[in-house]
């Protein structure tokens, strides 16, 4: 009775308040606009008019526009602040005054007190305002005199309501922290405290008497702001508090450590809800490693995108199959030596990337006196000094990932803290855990810092040269860091288990987001793909056109014999692969000791006491690097001294070099300035890292930036004069064999351009279906989740049902959306065919 009763009163207010708005919007459209109406149509035609004009207006346009305009903004602003049109002395109910305002609310209509508590009895968070004659003043809901009721619906009264503990609690939103007046059910058959929050979207703080809980809306708004902003808990709290009380007088009561632990365990279920590990019969606690990873669509995966009789295809189409890896640590990720896994307690234990933290220092420990090995051709020094690499004060000097280098995709299991450096010790056991998920697959392309290595490794494993990798640059680690960086200055000082958590949450964020974005990524890559590829064929026809068909044979030979077999000899070694020890210091320490030798044995051809051949030569050289940097300093005292230095060297020059020249002196300069060429062509390869690292250096000053570009450019100046040299030279000493050397080797590189461009085209194809194959294995997935658990209630097998259905349909959305993107792309295409 009580409740008809009640539904009666709010159906007759309902309409008294729609009748009351209606009469207050034509009071506003007729009477309070006292603008001329020349002046409303002049504004009007102003924004009209700039609303149908071109998109591409700059918004320092935008800004002159409001800039006329201000004026009015801040008038309606400080308007606001007051009654505004609602100024009547009774409320539309004709029984109290209109004194009460809500800020939340659609519209600035006041109300009295009892209007407003009807209006908000399911709206606790709303933000209220009393007007007292003059100004308005924030009130609270619950002084007011509302209650939130749980275990009933909306209108039905407890008879047994029972306060939260002390009648103190608190709710954070988004919008602010809300003291409110909150009941729970204490009826018969009432449900324990915390299921009655979260069946209004309210997660507690606690499971004990909670007197602290967030609304869903304000974790999932914080845990998307983090992913994007990269803001802490802390910083979301503040802002929430500030947006309470920005005057420092009523600080709500805090309750950030609250919020610390409600967010771990959000991250913690919504990562179970999305993985359908609550579909699982045994639940959360059957979760396998790695089962709670967004996995990448495009990669192989056995039994779910990978064509039937995959594992017989022919050798020559195997490589679209493989798996590319690439192994990788970042040590901006590490954190300080505070709190342990004991006092931090860490909620995934492998379920994500993270490795299961327990087995992997187990291991580590049982293998702590393991000497780290030196690598003989790399200088990675993460790797060989990682024995030596400062850690004291730190828990972990970093994370070392696996991750797949042609879709830039965090793998499952397969991140770990690194106690001191890259060691192989950490890194070996990553990457066989990361292993676990794809034991099927028998084809492994593994990238490993590649650049940090000798010449000569990396003509053997550049992926530019390897069969059947494509276009794969290997350097996909590097790009996600970028994204992942930025959220370190939070999680530098957390304990091991929060961090571990947040780190997965944002691991499996960009994984997400890499999804929704791949249709668009492969669309592109393959449009690009096939410009290129005829671009790269072409050059090697032509190339191969100036080329002796002989020749040509027997390269051809030779490169498809190093391709199967790398123990044979490898043409993408040049000069410059094999003559790494080629220094100028070394060239004239081993004409100074021939001279000596020559001198032992009575065969002195100086023609001068203090300058022999060699010097005459290198001394030359000196002086043609004094000419290209003779205009730095004092210019006119340079050239003079230059002038005098050319002099002397010219008097000695007419000793050693009569016509016809010496062909001794000929050889030693050939050696300097082939000495010379590779000195500097290191010194261009290795600048920017020596000088200067980071974006705020490279952007710190444009001095240091032109000083930089200058050095580069005296850099390519010097090496051109060294090969204009050596090309004149070459002509006079018959030296052929080089050049022919090099011949062959651009052959090489140009071919193993338009091949990996070839496999590119063929690789993308095939990913490009994968990912539709991924997807409508994942619709039967889902599909099939939904009655697997028997719950107790029909309504959580419902929600389990209705769950399950959603993410099969958002699946079957994106499929139909990516092929809308792919459309075109695949019908130029035909798929491999074999037995």
């Amino acid at each position: 009775m009580v409740g008809g009763q009640r539904r009666r009163n709010l159906k007759h207010y309902q309409r008294d308040v729609y009748a009351h708005n209606a009469a207050a919007s034509k009071a506003v459209i007729n009477d309070t606009n006292d603008a001329p109406q020349h002046t409303r149509n002049a504004q009007q035609r102003k924004h009209s008019s700039f609303e149908a004009g071109p998109s591409g207006r700059l918004n320092g346009e935008v800004l002159h526009l409001w800039r006329s305009d201000s004026d009015l903004f801040l008038e309606e602003f400080l308007r606001l602040e007051g009654q505004g049109d609602y100024s009547q002395d009774i409320c539309v109910c004709g029984e109290e005054a209109a004194t009460y305002c809500c800020q939340d609310c659609h519209g600035c209509e006041l109300f009295c007190h009892l209007c407003m508590i009807r209006i908000h009895d399911r709206h606790l968070l709303h933000r209220m305002e009393r007007w007292d004659g003059i100004s308005f003043y924030s009130v609270t809901l619950k002084s007011m005199g509302i209650r939130l009721q749980l275990g009933h619906a909306s209108g039905v009264q407890c008879i047994n309501p029972l306060p939260a503990h002390n009648d103190d609690f608190f709710i954070i939103d988004y919008k602010g922290i809300y003291e409110v007046g909150l009941d729970f059910c204490g009826c018969a058959h009432a449900k324990p405290h915390i299921i009655q929050l979260l069946r209004v979207r309210l997660f507690p703080a606690t499971t004990v008497d909670p007197k602290t809980a967030a609304t869903f809306w304000a974790l999932e708004y914080f845990q998307m702001l983090s992913f994007e902003s990269k803001v802490s808990t802390f910083e979301f709290y503040k802002t929430a508090a500030r947006l309470t009380d920005n005057t420092g007088i009523h600080i709500p009561k805090d309750r950030y450590e609250a919020l610390l632990c409600m967010m771990r365990e959000w991250r913690f279920i919504k990562q179970m809800k999305c993985a359908g590990q609550s579909h699982h019969p045994d639940g959360i606690g059957a979760t396998k490693p790695g089962a709670c990873t967004v996995l990448c669509p495009a990669c192989p995966h056995a039994g779910k995108n990978l064509p039937d009789g995959w594992e017989n295809a022919p050798s020559e189409i195997r490589f679209l199959y493989a798996l590319f890896l690439a192994i990788d640590a970042n040590f901006r990720l590490a954190r300080r030596d505070v709190s342990s896994d004991i006092v931090d307690l860490g909620l995934n234990r492998g379920y994500a990337f993270f490795v299961e933290e327990h087995a992997y220092k187990d291991f580590i420990c049982s293998r702590e006196q393991v000497i780290q090995e030196l690598s003989s051709c790399s200088s990675h020094n993460a790797v060989n000094l990682a024995d030596l690499r400062v850690s004291h004060g730190l828990a972990a000097t970093g994370a070392g990932t696996i991750d797949c280098i042609r879709h830039n995709f965090k793998w499952p299991c397969s991140v770990g803290d690194l106690q001191k450096g890259e060691r192989y010790l950490n890194m070996d056991y990553l990457f066989f855990s990361s292993m676990q998920s794809s034991s099927e697959i028998s084809t492994l392309n593994i990238s490993y810092n590649i650049a940090s290595h000798v010449a000569k490794c990396q003509s053997n494993f550049s992926f530019n040269f390897i069969k059947g990798v494509g276009r794969t640059d290997g350097e996909a680690p590097e790009h996600g860091w970028a994204n992942i960086n930025p959220i370190v200055t939070s999680t530098r000082e957390m304990g091991p288990g929060s961090r571990r958590n947040i780190l997965d949450d944002h691991f499996n964020d960009w994984n997400w987001k890499k999804i929704c974005a791949i249709g668009l990524i492969f669309h592109r890559k393959y449009n690009f793909a096939l410009i290129e590829v005829q671009e790269r064929v072409d050059d090697l026809i032509n190339f191969e056109a100036s080329l002796a068909a002989d020749e040509l044979v027997e390269w051809r030979r030779d490169i498809e014999a190093w391709e199967a077999d790398r123990s044979q000899l490898n043409l993408f070694e040049g000069r410059a692969m094999t003559s790494t020890s080629m220094t100028q210091a070394a060239v004239r320490l081993a004409l100074s000791m021939a001279e000596a030798a020559e001198i032992e044995r009575g065969n002195n051809m100086s023609l001068h006491d203090d300058i022999s051949p060699s010097v005459l030569i290198l001394s030359g050289l000196e002086l043609e690097d004094q000419q290209l940097n003779v205009q730095k300093g004092k210019i006119l005292q340079r050239m003079n001294a230059l002038r005098r230095c050319i002099d002397t060297w010219a008097r000695v020059q007419v000793l050693y070099m009569p016509m016809p020249c010496d062909d001794r002196l000929l050889k030693h300069e050939w050696e300097l300035r082939e000495a010379q060429a590779y000195d500097t062509l290191n010194d261009l390869r290795t600048y920017k890292d020596t000088f200067i690292r980071g974006q705020r250096a490279n952007t710190r000053a444009n001095r240091i930036i032109n000083n930089a570009e200058h050095h580069i450019d005296t850099l390519s100046l010097k090496y051109s004069t060294a090969r204009d040299a050596l090309v004149n030279l070459a002509a006079r000493l018959g030296k052929t064999d080089d050049w022919e050397r090099t011949l062959r080797v651009e052959w090489c590189k140009a071919r193993a351009r338009a091949h990996r461009w070839e496999e590119e085209v063929q690789l993308l194809w095939e990913e490009m279906r994968r990912i539709i194959a991924f997807l409508d294995w994942q619709v039967g997935w889902w599909d099939m989740q939904g009655p697997r658990h028997a719950f107790n209630s029909l309504q959580a097998g419902e929600g389990a049902l209705a769950y399950a259905q959603h993410q099969a349909n958002l699946r079957r959305q994106m499929v139909i959306h990516i092929k809308s993107g792919f459309e075109g792309d695949i019908s130029h295409h035909t798929s491999p065919k074999y037995d």
